[in-house]
């Protein structure tokens, strides 16, 4: 049996392959509710055959979001919003459903991509005052973000563990935390971004207790029984920031709090990265911390092609891999992987009929 298509378990939750669909932003919310593209996002990789599929970036604050149409569970209303969703996709599959918890910081109050995804003064339609760890903006031309006092730090904490409640509540199997890509979380990693004076800036060890006091808080607001992963950068790709070292002590500590897997990225935090984008360019990153703890590692970056995917859980280098922007050009990506490594993937009875004739055993039941 090819590796990749083997079955994986984070804490009690049994995923049927090492397939998951990364978080992808639709930037298609209102007001923070999901609307009908997300059902239809949703519903057509909910038929891809992976292991699970992650909603988006979620923010757990109005002031998080990366843009004014990103996904929020903070109140009542985003929650309804997402269980009209997800009730429409569980009627018809039961890939495990996981949710990506974020907070953007001072990458917060931008246009969608699309419109450009410039920052959005707080004066302006749309627009808000960011927060960060430091009030250093994330490019020059941005508006500069408010540093965190006490109490916002204690309020940020508190909306990660309520939609963590909320999550429980839509039967979400499990929960991402997201400390990659140069958000909140992340924000306070990186030395570049957090000059604090304070107990949480300055030495590693106060530059993660920020994060360390959010993923403390979601594990308890959490089903014990449910896995909380979080995602990193496992560098800036910048001189004097983040590094794969620092990611290592940082999954060291998650590990002894209990985090059911790591999933590692890299960027995102600062305009001067230089990223040295090739196929599977970020597995470095993965084997570096894999190396060093004893819960699944998942990889993720341009990685396109069946048997890298299967090279990459075979060998060790990773436990799992991670589809985003391959998985939206082709939503069939683990059907025609699995048909490449001889393999087999769950399918709808809908769709059973289209198994081309030589490959009358790639779908389960």
């Amino acid at each position: 049996m090819a590796k990749l298509f083997s079955p994986i378990t984070l804490g009690d939750l049994t995923l049927s392959n090492r397939i998951v669909i990364a978080p992808m932003c639709q930037y298609s919310a209102q007001d923070g509710c999901m609307t009908d593209w997300h059902a239809m996002h949703i519903g057509q990789l909910a038929q891809s055959g992976a292991g699970a599929f992650t909603i988006e970036a979620t923010a757990v604050s109005p002031e998080g979001r990366i843009t004014y149409a990103d996904v929020g569970l903070w109140d009542d209303a985003t929650e309804a919003a997402m269980d009209k969703v997800l009730q429409s996709v569980r009627r018809w599959s039961d890939m495990p459903i996981v949710i990506q918890l974020g907070h953007a910081g001072r990458k917060a109050s931008c246009e969608k991509p699309w419109d450009g995804g410039g920052q959005i003064a707080p004066d302006a339609a749309n627009g808000w005052q960011t927060v960060s760890a430091s009030d250093i903006p994330f490019s020059a031309d941005d508006n500069a973000p408010a540093a965190l006092d006490t109490e916002g730090l204690a309020r940020l904490r508190d909306a990660f563990a309520q939609a963590a409640v909320r999550a429980a509540r839509l039967g979400i199997d499990a929960i991402q935390l997201h400390g990659a890509h140069g958000y909140l979380l992340h924000q306070f990693l990186s030395p570049l971004s957090n000059t604090r004076t304070d107990e949480y800036g300055g030495s590693l060890e106060n530059r993660m207790r920020f994060p360390l006091e959010v993923f403390d808080a979601v594990r308890a607001a959490f089903p014990s029984e449910k896995p909380v992963t979080m995602r990193i950068s496992g560098t800036d790709w910048v001189e004097g920031g983040w590094d794969i070292e620092q990611s290592v002590a940082f999954s060291k500590a998650l590990e002894a709090r209990g985090v059911a897997a790591m999933h590692i990225s890299s960027g995102g935090l600062h305009v001067d990265q230089k990223i040295p984008v090739g196929p599977s360019y970020q597995v470095p990153l993965a084997r570096a911390v894999k190396e060093a703890v004893n819960v699944p590692v998942i990889a993720v970056g341009l990685i396109t092609e069946p048997e890298q995917a299967e090279a990459i859980v075979a060998t060790g280098d990773a436990d799992m891999i991670a589809l985003a922007r391959t998985v939206l050009y082709d939503p069939r990506w683990p059907w025609h992987a699995a048909a490449a490594l001889g393999a087999q993937v769950k399918a709808a009875p809908q769709y059973l009929r289209c198994q081309p004739h030589r490959l009358k055993d790639l779908f389960s039941a």
